[in-house]
């Protein structure tokens, strides 16, 4: 066999079956060789990373065969969307790096679905149905058992149509009745039993206002609006796989009307993303956000797009873990772990390196002349020689994190300890002195660590070479420095899988989730960082500036710690 085509059997087992397909229909000749997907939204609510998911299949399929990926959002229901929804999902889309060919609504569609429904009217294949919603839920059976039909489900065509027209008045009553599809009430297919097509509702419309009151539902909506467009290939996640055979039904009977049989949407189906200690439903999380338990859609516990920006994960690792879970038909629970470690990789190579201390103690070097400084070079990124070096200052008082010290040490503790040595990161090796190592307050608490310095040992100089058993210690300059408050986040919930508990998911939320760091001191770059840039806290972990954070109210988030300590603690 031949590299290229070893190389060419390897693309194709790397291939997705979603992606297989898409290049049978290919080979075939289906839609002339034309690659058209989209992704639609309902702006009810923000994108989480499940939507990231989708995303990355709509549009990764366009772009990887030269076709064409639209936003369409499917405004079918104004009593839950909403403009600020809309912008969201525009900002998101194009942070993760993806641009749309057009976008589209179905609400551009309204009058159109409205003709098409009012054929159906006329054909005999729609009527009026005004029981209760829970009469017609009733009616339809069970998965073993036929339904029964709807009182309503002769009566004569002018009747329907005369009903209908009224159902898009402002004097109908909301609930009152409904347009139901005339197909099979024995069908196996629960969604074949006449389903709804239309309902009454009076909430204005975010785009088209008070035009309309009467709404198409997402089933006639939605195969309706790809076959307007010209979708070749409608991919959506599993649950849609009964939904299926109605899509095609409603586009069979849309190309009869048009008198048309030139192409037809083909529906795919694939795994949604769940993941661990969060929850995927819009309707939890916004719950989460109304009351109030969490700050916001963009809250960087959540696992909407949004949180996670604010929390500091990029957009090439969010596509990394989606890229490395695949697309399969069978679902399945993701660690969260899996996503944590992908964007630990990714910022490791494109973080700038800062010096912080967030439980800090007083380090003071007895020996270290008063008044002196040094400014001394530290790495930007040893990951990329090409993002250079920054100045921090060095003086006789830093602080230094409380856990670098030991009064009393146990032997493999390699830290500042009575009479060991440590070296300073960018600076000097360092010996805490025996006799008088520490000052202390009256609880005990150690305020004061003293130490000398040997200044032959900076780095850059020869002396730096010298061999030392204790490790290298991160600090800051105390008197050149910024205090800062540090977000530490954690699991949103207790349990791997709050969606599968049976308990209320309110009584599941992990109480320790969040906890405030407010003593907290970064050297004079990392407070002069933006929200958006990616830092690491050198021994700590990566963070990133809140977007709330002001020159006098320093707010750092943290996004990830430099290892996966959290299966280590929860073995």
């Amino acid at each position: 066999m031949t590299e290229t085509n070893i190389q060419n059997t390897e693309e194709k087992k790397s291939l997705s079956f979603v992606e297989q397909l898409v290049e049978n229909d290919l080979a075939e000749g289906k839609n002339g060789g034309r690659i058209q997907t989209r992704f639609p939204p309902e702006p009810n609510g923000y994108l989480h990373i499940g939507h990231a998911k989708a995303i990355c299949m709509d549009f990764g399929v366009a772009e990887h065969y030269n076709g064409v990926c639209n936003l369409r959002f499917d405004d079918t229901n104004p009593s839950k969307e909403d403009t600020e929804y809309v912008d969201s999902i525009l900002h998101d889309i194009q942070w993760l790096g993806f641009k749309w060919g057009n976008v589209y609504y179905a609400s551009d569609y309204f009058e159109q679905l409205w003709e098409f429904a009012e054929w159906m009217i006329k054909q005999g294949k729609a009527y009026i149905d005004e029981q209760t919603s829970e009469q017609i839920a009733e009616q339809k059976g069970t998965p073993t058992q036929p339904g029964t039909p709807s009182p309503y489900r002769d009566r004569p065509i002018e009747e329907n149509l005369e009903l209908f027209h009224k159902m898009n008045t402002p004097e109908a009553v909301e609930g009152s009745m409904v347009l139901r599809a005339k197909l099979d009430m024995a069908n196996p297919n629960m969604h074949f039993r006449d389903p709804i097509m239309y309902r009454i509702i009076h909430t204005p419309h975010h785009r088209t206002g008070t035009k309309w009151h009467a709404y198409p539902m997402y089933d006639f909506a939605h195969g309706q609006s790809d076959y307007f467009e010209g979708v070749t290939h409608s991919i959506c996640t599993l649950e849609f796989v009964p939904h299926r055979p109605l899509y095609d039904r409603f586009i069979d009977e849309l190309q009869e009307m048009q008198q048309q049989k030139d192409y037809r949407p083909r529906q795919i189906e694939f795994n949604r993303l769940n993941m661990t200690y969060t929850v995927m439903s819009k309707r939890k999380l916004k719950a989460l956000v109304d009351e109030h338990l969490v700050s916001g859609w963009d809250d960087p516990r959540m696992p909407t797009v949004c949180g996670m920006r604010r929390r500091g994960y990029s957009p090439e690792s969010i596509r990394k873990f989606i890229d490395s879970i695949g697309y399969t038909k069978f679902d399945a629970l993701n660690d969260v772990a899996l996503l944590e470690a992908a964007v630990r990789d990714d910022l490791n190579a494109r973080s700038l390196r800062v010096s912080a201390v967030l439980n800090p103690v007083k380090l003071v070097i007895t020996n270290y002349p008063e008044g002196k400084t040094e400014e001394m070079q530290a790495v930007n990124n040893p990951e990329n020689e090409a993002d250079g070096t920054h100045t921090i200052t060095f003086s006789r008082n830093l602080w230094i994190e409380r856990d670098d010290f030991m009064e009393v040490a146990e032997k493999k503790f390699m830290r500042l300890a009575p009479g060991k040595e440590v070296r300073l990161k960018n600076g000097y090796i360092i010996k805490c002195d025996e006799e008088h190592p520490c000052d202390k307050d009256a609880e005990g608490n150690v305020t004061t660590i003293y130490c000398t310095y040997d200044p032959e040992t900076r780095s850059g100089l020869p002396g730096a070479d010298r061999k030392i058993k204790g490790k290298t210690l991160h600090w800051v300059s105390a008197d050149h420095c910024h205090k800062a408050e540090v977000k530490i986040y954690d699991r949103l919930f207790n349990v791997e899988n709050p969606s599968a508990d049976e308990r209320d998911f309110r009584e599941l939320l992990n109480p320790q989730s969040l906890t405030v760091l407010d003593n907290c001191y970064v050297e004079e770059f990392a407070a002069e960082r933006k929200p958006g840039e990616y830092l690491q806290f050198q021994r700590i972990g990566y963070f990133m500036v809140d977007p709330d954070s002001t020159a006098d109210h320093l707010v750092f988030n943290k996004t990830v710690g430099l290892k996966d300590t959290w299966a280590k603690q929860n073995k």
